[in-house]
């Protein structure tokens, strides 16, 4: 194991020699083994977006084991999606790849203000598929946020018992928050700082912008001075506020956009501290070759010190 994984593990050591076990096979598995990043295929957008819109741009995708062979082909970290899209390819690919169930999903047939998750699977099922860890969406800002905290520290409290890893999408996003708020440097570090007060291991955010959300958090903003002008700036900052580096703070691709685009996101991420990214979209709705070639670049950016 390598020295950097063995101090990631050290900021973790309440937890029980199964999660950390699992822990580091994240940390240990694929192109950026033993550098103490993570590049990690999601694809639970079939549900969250609907079929069409996910993969008919690139329709191998329909077939949930082309995902399996796409984040072992490109040497990923770990692959992540719901209970079906798992169960469909758990078997075959036993031991190849680092696997996380996503416990909860939303659909968009019905437009809610305020969002909330439904519970589509459970602890047990990701120890019956092999699984090193369960991820589940937080929508801070949403009216409903209460009751998603609640379920999440239950979930991550059983999940911790089981010796697994608990990875959380936190999206700020409801009626509680404008369209740029979703996306505010402001927001985006209080998301962060959130998921890791509820336990999280590792955290999953959007890449945040340099609007400010919040008038009481301007005023800090701008009396303390803090550095968010650039985009590595403010990763330095989202990491910062999920105990100073010390809780896994990785970043979301989005939406499809051009490459370079990617490529120097991920330049940011990487100099401004955070852990890497958790890339979906950018990647399964390119071609397979592309998308491989694409993640393979994302990740040797990810190998080199930073700037």
């Amino acid at each position: 194991m390598s020295k950097r994984v063995k101090e990631i593990l050290g900021w973790y050591g309440n937890e029980n020699p199964g999660t950390l076990t699992n822990l580091a096979r994240l940390f240990e598995h694929g192109r950026l083994a033993g550098t103490g990043r993570l590049v990690i295929l999601p694809v639970d957008q079939g549900f969250e977006h609907g079929p069409a819109r996910s993969f008919a741009v690139n329709p191998p995708a329909y077939h949930p084991h082309y995902h399996f062979e796409l984040a072992i082909e490109a040497g990923c970290s770990a692959y992540a999606a719901p209970l079906g899209f798992i169960e469909a390819g758990a078997a075959s690919f036993a031991g190849e790849i680092p696997l996380i169930l996503k416990l909860n999903n939303h659909d968009i047939l019905y437009d809610e203000k305020d969002p909330i998750s439904a519970v589509t699977a459970s602890v047990r099922d990701a120890l019956r598929l092999g699984c090193v860890g369960v991820g589940f969406t937080l929508y801070p800002g949403s009216a409903r946020r209460r009751e998603m905290y609640e379920a999440l520290r239950e979930i991550a409290a059983e999940a911790k018992e089981a010796g697994l890893v608990v990875v959380v999408w936190s999206y700020p996003r409801g009626s509680g928050l404008s369209k740029s708020g979703e996306t505010a440097i402001d927001v985006i570090a209080y998301a962060a700082q959130i998921a890791a007060q509820l336990g999280a291991h590792l955290i999953k955010v959007k890449l945040p912008t340099d609007h400010i959300e919040q008038e009481e958090a301007k005023k800090v903003y701008e009396k303390i001075k803090i550095p968010i002008q650039t985009l590595a700036e403010r990763v330095r900052h989202v990491v910062q506020s999920a105990f100073d580096g010390r809780r896994i703070v990785i970043f979301s691709g989005g939406s499809v956009h051009e490459e370079e685009e990617i490529l120097n996101e991920a330049r940011s991420v990487r100099d401004g501290g955070g852990f890497g990214s958790i890339i979906g979209r950018n990647a399964f709705q390119r071609p397979r070759a592309e998308a491989i070639r694409l993640l393979g670049e994302i990740m040797r950016i990810y190998g080199e010190e930073a700037a």
